[in-house]
């Protein structure tokens, strides 16, 4: 612990060398005690509003109008340019200025009003026009309008008995989607499931069965040998999760080597498949991946299509990420291009699509394989004599019991841009990503691009000025790489940007920037750009 602090302690005083101009003056106008109840309701308990008690109907509006007044301020703070992002404490130093602790005894109103708004005055605006580093950005206000409705319903998503408009409204969209990835995906079969790594599990364990469907009933006395399964190396590692989780053992799913791009490399998918099966080994599922978290690269689908054919694999596309091309007529080939040959595919809506978290769905071309592997036939939910039919309940084809509603914001959103507002909103996030490659080319003095993006994953080196002019080699590529923990260090704790940094195979550090959010224009791209120049110009 000692040599922990005494580290921690050298790097908060290397990052905090350098003042950024201006960052002391932008606002977080979130501040708890602006919100006041009246003297009434103030000191009541939770107990003492509905549906406790019948006659607070006042107080209770009250109570709720004043958490929205919260939350309307903070979509506001949002998208405010002179907000700043994060108000960057150290997890001792935070848990000091929070109160946190579980009492006994109820806390009045006006306690959880305070608990409500310190909470997002300190939470990280991902939603802010300057935060590039994650996946999933962004405050569609339409999807999280449908949250909040979906809140207030609290219900599951197992039956129609108790889900009836949002079952519904789960067929109309998720059908849509197949027929987008391709009307042969049309008649098959889909779910909405909490976030893509579960997407893909089901995409695992779908393929299992329909190949060794005794499996479901013997475990691993019903395979006929020892299987193995093949991803790249630049895959989400929840495929490589899919082999320990479900007792395929990791050594047994095999890491396909990509090429400098970051795209699996075919011939080496077939060479790794032989290897296998000399050994004695049955391969049977395979996962490109259209989208990589990292680099956004696009595995070559109709290659990968052709060996799963021919070596009787299960295909499975990995779309979290990049499934939102498939709605843009101008990106979607030739990115996408073999998708319709593939077995099962996992598209996140809460990425590229803005919809809030969580929403990620998994589809399969063909019906009924859902069921078929997951259902227990639980008579206490899912009798077959019921008033209604049947095949709309939902709950045992999945792998849960309780399911959130992850519906209805997507529908609403869908409704409010259509097609071609979802069509408008990836073209521009595309172009968006040529603008930022445009403005580091023209800036390549102070940054290095790294490779051409195929979606909105731009990965590049800041160079400082003692660096400026020294031709690019492994040597220097070790400097740069130092400097990006630093600068980021010093953006959160300026709370004037964030911009995510990591190592691959080939390369040490370097900085990956995402623009998935509707928020961003091009005077945020110069901005991000700027002022990772200004944090970072000493170093």
């Amino acid at each position: 612990m000692d040599s922990f602090m005494k580290l921690k302690s050298e790097f908060d005083n290397l990052v905090s060398k350098i003042k950024i101009p201006g960052a002391e003056n932008r606002m977080t106008s979130i501040n708890p005690n602006n919100y006041k109840l009246s003297d009434k309701t103030a000191n009541l308990t939770a107990h003492e509003l509905l549906p406790h008690s019948e006659t607070a109907q006042l107080e209770t509006r009250e109570f709720l109008q004043k958490v929205t007044d919260i939350l309307l301020d903070y979509v506001n703070a949002t998208n405010n340019r002179d907000e700043k992002i994060l108000e960057f404490h150290h997890p001792e130093d935070m848990k000091k200025l929070l109160d946190l602790d579980i009492h006994e005894n109820p806390v009045p109103l006006q306690q959880l009003i305070f608990d409500c708004a310190t909470t997002l005055k300190y939470q990280v605006k991902t939603g802010h026009p300057h935060f590039f580093n994650q996946l999933s950005c962004g405050l569609d206000l339409v999807s999280m309008a449908g949250e909040w409705l979906t809140a207030t319903a609290n219900t599951n998503m197992f039956t129609y008995e108790i889900a009836p408009v949002f079952i519904l409204m789960e067929n109309v969209v998720l059908s849509k989607m197949r027929d987008i990835i391709w009307p042969g995906y049309v008649g098959g079969d889909s779910i909405l499931a909490p976030g893509g790594s579960v997407s893909n599990l089901y995409a695992f364990l779908a393929a299992r069965h329909k190949m060794f469907p005794g499996y479901k009933e013997h475990g691993p006395r019903g395979l006929p040998g020892d299987l193995c399964m093949f991803t790249s190396d630049q895959s989400h590692y929840s495929i490589k999760s899919c082999a320990s989780v479900c007792g395929l053992g990791t050594e047994n799913c095999v890491m396909v080597p990509s090429d400098e791009n970051g795209k699996m490399i075919p011939h080496e998918l077939e060479r790794l498949i032989l290897e296998r099966k000399a050994r004695g080994q049955i391969p049977f599922f395979v996962s490109a991946t259209a989208g990589t978290t990292v680099l956004g690269a696009f595995d070559p689908l109709d290659p990968i299509a052709d060996i799963c054919e021919k070596y009787n694999c299960w295909f499975h596309i990995d779309a979290a990420w990049g499934g939102g091309l498939l709605l843009s007529k101008k990106h979607r080939h030739p990115r996408l291009s073999g998708i319709e040959r593939s077995h099962s595919v996992t598209w996140n809506p809460h990425k590229l699509m803005g919809a809030l978290l969580q929403c990620s769905t998994i589809h399969f071309k063909e019906d009924g394989l859902l069921l078929s592997c997951n259902q227990m036939s639980a008579e206490y939910l899912f009798m077959t004599d019921k008033l209604y039919d049947i095949q709309y309940d939902t709950g045992d084809k999945v792998i849960q019991c309780g399911r959130h509603n992850d519906i209805f914001k997507l529908w609403l959103q869908w409704r409010a841009k259509g097609d071609t507002g979802f069509e408008a909103h990836i073209d521009r996030l595309m172009d968006l990503t040529q603008y930022e490659v445009k403005r580091i080319k023209e800036q390549s003095d102070k940054f290095h691009l790294i490779m051409e993006p195929e979606l909105v994953n731009v990965s590049f080196w800041y160079i400082p000025k003692r660096l400026r002019g020294v031709p690019h080699s492994a040597e220097k590529e070790k400097e740069l790489a130092k400097i990006c923990p630093i600068i980021k260090a010093r953006m959160m704790q300026a709370g004037t940007l964030m911009v995510g940094y990591q190592p691959d195979d080939r390369r040490p550090n370097f900085f990956r920037s995402i623009i998935s959010s509707a928020a961003v224009f091009e005077k945020d791209v110069d901005f991000m750009l700027n002022e990772i120049d200004r944090l970072g110009q000493d170093l």
